[in-house]
């Protein structure tokens, strides 16, 4: 196999592994019916006036599966812990006593338990469709490099079964973990 093509691969299953990647930073976002830390990723507080990640400022555990417990290092920005989560919009009230802030997780609803499996296979199929494009990335690439360097018509042929192989794998890996959340997701 020539160097373009294995650099074809190479870059390409880079590729595929950043978008399995972006589906699980998703999910990580999404409310389920337990606590998940994940799911403070994306709140900011304003701190000395630069936003700085809440994970960065604090510890987070889960305490008996439903509840987050945030312990600032240090305790003269609870405030602004507090209103930081508000602004975040993650569906939860922050309850804090001073020392730490809990946030309390309530089942979720049937309703919202569909709605939340609904996004999941919506974030397991924008994957796939970047999976596709990956391949026919590939694909074309193929093509210049068989033009460029004349490949014979069955190293052409083989090279496509192993991008397609390459292609299911990897959407086999999606649905399998799309498969796991809406179970973690549908679970009472």
């Amino acid at each position: 196999m020539s160097d373009a093509i294995d650099e074809m691969f190479l870059f390409g299953e880079e590729k595929m592994e950043k978008a399995i990647a972006q589906m699980k930073h998703e999910f990580a976002g999404l409310r389920t019916g337990r606590a998940n830390p994940g799911i403070l990723d994306r709140v900011l507080v304003d701190y000395y006036g630069a936003p700085t990640p809440l994970r960065q400022m604090s510890q987070v555990t889960v305490s008996e599966g439903t509840t987050l417990v945030i312990t600032p290092y240090d305790k003269t920005i609870m405030k602004d812990i507090e209103k930081a989560i508000i602004k975040a919009e993650i569906g939860v009230a922050p309850n804090s006593d001073g020392i730490c802030i809990r946030l309390i997780f309530p089942p979720l609803t049937e309703e919202r338990r569909r709605e939340t499996a609904k996004d999941v296979k919506k974030f397991g199929e924008d994957a796939k469709i970047v999976i596709r494009n990956v391949r026919r990335d590939m694909v074309d690439d193929l093509k210049k490099i068989e033009k460029d360097e004349n490949l014979p018509e069955d190293t052409v042929k083989d090279n496509q079964d192993e991008i397609q192989k390459l292609t299911d794998k990897y959407v086999g890996i999606i649905d399998s973990l799309v498969s796991e959340k809406e179970k973690e997701v549908m679970t009472v």
